[in-house]
């Protein structure tokens, strides 16, 4: 069951339907129990009742006179209707009571019990039900059994069966629920426990996501965000340092071209302005790339896509430098802006290591779209063409002939995965080197 809100109900469920199967066992058990009693006590009586008034009755050859005010008087001392039939089955006597509420008649063996004596005569009593007996009190009445002294356990039904009952209960509540309500407050603890842990900075504390239900998603939610706050920091971290490295280098040309502008004839002030401006523009260049790569970095869903046209976009950026480019009609969804600087940034690599002979082709594919520069550069060897796109790598000795940062790749890259893309770089026949950025293509 994925929901806890299911399990914690059907606990309950299940704990309330213990409850009403055990409680109706124990009072069907007990009425029957009882139901059993009485009818035992209840026969016991009518025996002892038949043999008391066969030996206080007259004769079956007294007078019918003399028989008749005999039952009469037993009635009224047992509180009783009371009738009596010869051997024949005729009717000799009849108390008042006993006419007065019309017990004979049809149907007389449901409602009237007969005691056989031994000279053949049938004495009958009403049939009594089994939770009740005569008692004291007017001729003829009934009162409950339990109210009669040994006839009835009372104290079972009044006492100890509301309590077993409410015992039963107890147990099948606390014996349903405690299972689920602990295990959910054991792994609500162990959260609590990883997210402490995190705050605290343990950034490579993650919590158990075992189950399927809300908990599970929750411990999900935050491994998921804990890598990628991780992650975020890690590079940050490393961006924060190699940019402070990065910074170094024009800053101490900019102190140098700076302090010797003084001491510099005028005629040599021209190339120190030189040098101060390209220090300049280099340092600029460094922090917007360090801005946009810590932008994408923090922000991996910010700007909305939508349909963009990228061969008219990758014409322009190549009319801007003056590329060739052989792109077909294709449409993406994505940042302009974005895929603008992606394009520009391959272009501004190919000419800075692969001189003026650069080629731009668009392709469309089954399902994306292929966007391919090519330089005649000195290549890249293989065992580099992943780390180029690494922030702040650049090849050995290239940074001294050719300048960068060392960010542009690794742009590229950040911004192909933001639009679910990749790029790569292969060898080119014959020399150099192909940049291959590939997009998913705009469904039609």
């Amino acid at each position: 069951m994925k929901s806890l809100y299911v399990r914690i109900y059907l606990t309950v469920v299940a704990a309330v339907a213990l409850f009403a199967l055990v409680s109706g066992w124990l009072l069907q058990s007990g009425l029957e129990s009882q139901r059993m009693r009485n009818e035992g006590m209840l026969r016991d009586r009518a025996a002892a009742w038949g043999e008391l008034l066969q030996r206080s009755l007259p004769e079956a050859d007294a007078p019918l006179a003399e028989q008749t005010a005999a039952l009469r008087e037993w009635s009224q001392r047992l509180r009783l209707p009371l009738a009596l039939d010869d051997d024949k089955g005729r009717r000799l006597a009849a108390s008042d009571s006993f006419l007065r509420r019309d017990l004979d008649g049809p149907g007389q063996e449901q409602r009237l019990q007969a005691i056989r004596f031994d000279d053949g005569r049938t004495l009958w009593v009403p049939r009594l039900p089994a939770g009740r007996l005569a008692g004291p009190g007017r001729q003829g009445d009934m009162r409950p059994l339990s109210s009669m002294p040994g006839l009835m356990p009372g104290r079972w039904t009044e006492g100890t069966g509301l309590l077993a009952l409410l015992l039963v209960l107890f147990l099948a509540v606390a014996g349903g629920a405690w299972p689920v309500v602990r295990r959910l407050t054991r792994r609500l603890e162990a959260l609590k426990q990883g997210v402490d842990n995190f705050g605290a900075g343990q950034l490579s504390q993650r919590v158990a996501e075992d189950g399927k239900d809300e908990v599970a998603a929750l411990g999900t939610s935050f491994n998921r965000a804990a890598t990628r706050i991780q992650a975020l920091l890690a590079s940050h971290q490393s961006l924060l340092a190699n940019a402070s490295h990065e910074l170094r280098s024009p800053l101490a040309r900019l102190k140098l071209a700076v302090s010797l502008m003084e001491e510099t004839a005028p005629e040599g002030r021209a190339a120190l302005r030189e040098e101060i401006h390209t220090n300049i523009t280099e340092l600029d260049a460094l922090v917007e790339e360090v801005l946009l790569a810590s932008r994408l970095n923090g922000e991996p869903d910010g700007s909305p896509h939508r349909a963009l046209d990228l061969s008219a976009l990758v014409r322009e950026e190549g009319a801007k430098v003056g590329v060739r480019v052989d792109a077909a009609q294709v449409s993406v969804d994505g940042d302009e802006r974005l895929l603008r600087r992606a394009v520009r940034n391959l272009l501004e690599n190919a000419q800075r290591y692969g001189g003026q002979q650069i080629e731009i082709e668009l392709r469309a594919l089954a399902g994306e779209v292929e966007l391919q520069v090519r330089d005649r550069g000195p290549g890249v060897p293989e065992s580099y063409r992943e780390r180029i796109f690494e922030a702040f790598f650049r090849l050995p000795g290239h940074a001294e002939r050719e300048g960068g940062v060392g960010l542009g790749l690794a742009l590229v890259r950040q911004i192909a995965l933001r639009h679910q893309g990749q790029v790569r770089c292969e060898a080119r026949a014959g020399g150099g080197s192909v940049f291959v950025l590939s997009l998913p293509r705009q469904p039609a």
